[in-house]
């Protein structure tokens, strides 16, 4: 493929491609629900922690709505890190300095996420 040659993947336009994307992010969402222990978990943290956030914490929308963000940001984080680890284990499952600061950077942006999620229920619920 030339630098500037689109990938033949590419060819769908249109309500056919946002079909197809909508396909693939479910059978993503399915591939880390199935393989990933800490995606389970904390799809688990944010089914009581959403409804919480929605339903029982005195807050206002504001407040709600970064409670909610927060959430599931731990979500969105821990895809990117699993992706980042299925794609370096697909090129080679040796040992390589480039391949464990890889999956250290994943990891350190899942705690960072984490971190971000204490520090935002803690400061709404601290008023």
């Amino acid at each position: 493929m030339t630098p500037h040659q689109e990938s033949p993947f590419k060819g769908k336009t249109g309500l056919r491609r946002l079909c197809n994307a909508l396909g693939y992010s479910l059978d993503g969402l399915r591939a880390a629900y199935r393989h990933e222990d800490a995606f389970r978990q904390l799809s688990l943290l944010a089914l009581i922690l959403v409804p919480l956030a929605l339903f029982v914490v005195p807050a206002t929308p504001l407040a709600r709505a970064l409670l909610v963000a927060s959430s599931l940001a731990t979500l969105i984080i821990e895809l990117f890190n699993s992706a980042i680890e299925a794609a370096v284990d697909h090129t080679s499952l040796e040992r390589h300095p480039l391949a464990k600061r890889a999956k250290d950077m994943g990891s350190a942006a899942q705690l960072l996420g984490l971190i971000n999620l204490a520090l935002v229920w803690g400061l709404v619920l601290l008023g």
